[in-house]
């Protein structure tokens, strides 16, 4: 299935939202009231952006998703070439190996790397395979199976998974053994979720396919007490459709795909800020870990549908 029938089915979520009367989730949980919409100016801090590996035909070079092993590898997932590629702190290509329709790619606690499979609405089957990235030739092996309709993936230091659905309710949890935690699921009712990051003992969730592009804070050991970060549109023309996220210096950083921009988001008071623009369609940030020069630099790489690979060095 190509990228556009993707976006079509995200869209068809919209447009089904809004005709019903409003946006795709509620705008927070039950007794929090939700942070007001502002405008969003540039942030002070200084970031430059760099292209880190070229792109080729946009959309048809769609890197979705990428993490680093703190060994010295960056992983990407390309999801038009159905394959994870490894790459040198150099820019070199290292190796890839075929995986159906990759998505989130995060490192588990015992050093292994998690990738999402099927990452497609009209995919047979989705789940998620582990590879050794240490590994001459990395051989993936599936974890867990039958989970269609996916797209971001964490992990938290218990080994515990969670997986994003853009056109559903709920945050799947498999547990180390495979098994789903469905209580937990039914708890974290985010509808369209796509980014998923852990800080602490909070899960922080991007929503794609909600109009006000809110960002949530779920407990994980206590997902009902979900509560709203801020949201990043002031009105369905400011729509965002936000991607993936990641935290960094007490900040989380979000990718917004319609924008083309990272926007800093302070976790405790909502206040946001365009921290870097002018991207192509980005995808997915994390940063730079055991990644040679680039980690001492506070460095965050971006991956965007362009099939660019950015760096973004923190000023």
């Amino acid at each position: 299935m190509t990228t556009r029938i993707r976006k079509v089915f995200l869209a068809a979520g919209l447009i089904s939202a809004l005709l019903a009367g409003g946006s795709t989730v509620p705008a927070a949980a039950a007794g929090t009231p939700a942070p007001a919409r502002t405008a969003l100016g540039p942030c002070e801090q200084r970031a430059d952006v760099e292209v880190f590996r070229k792109g080729g035909v946009p959309v048809l070079d769609w890197r979705e998703n990428l993490e680093f092993d703190g060994r010295g590898t960056l992983w990407v997932a390309h999801l038009i070439k159905n394959r994870v590629e490894g790459y040198a702190p150099d820019g070199t290509l290292k190796t890839s190996f075929p995986v159906s329709g990759p998505g989130g790619l995060r490192r588990g606690p015992d050093g292994m790397m998690y990738v999402n499979y099927g990452v497609s609405p009209l995919a047979t089957d989705g789940g998620i395979m582990r590879f050794d990235p240490a590994a001459a030739t990395p051989k993936p092996e599936k974890v867990v199976g039958g989970i269609r309709g996916i797209n971001g993936l964490a992990v938290d230091t218990a080994g515990n998974f969670y997986l994003s659905r853009e056109l559903a309710t709920g945050i799947v949890k498999v547990r180390p053994d495979g098994t789903k935690d469905e209580e937990w699921t039914r708890a974290a009712d985010v509808f369209g979720a796509n980014g998923l990051e852990i800080a602490g003992d909070q899960l922080y969730v991007s929503a794609i396919t909600d109009t006000s592009s809110p960002v949530y804070r779920i407990p994980l050991n206590d997902p009902a007490r979900r509560t709203t970060v801020t949201h990043l549109s002031r009105n369905l023309l400011d729509m965002k459709f936000l991607d993936d996220l990641t935290y960094v210096d007490g900040s989380l950083v979000v990718a917004s795909f319609r924008d083309g921009q990272l926007i800093r988001v302070n976790p405790d008071t909502g206040r946001s800020c365009v921290l870097a623009s002018g991207l192509h369609m980005p995808s997915s940030v994390r940063v730079a870990r055991g990644f040679g020069e680039h980690s001492a630099q506070k460095a965050l790489f971006v991956v965007e549908a362009s099939g660019r690979i950015l760096k973004v060095t923190l000023r």
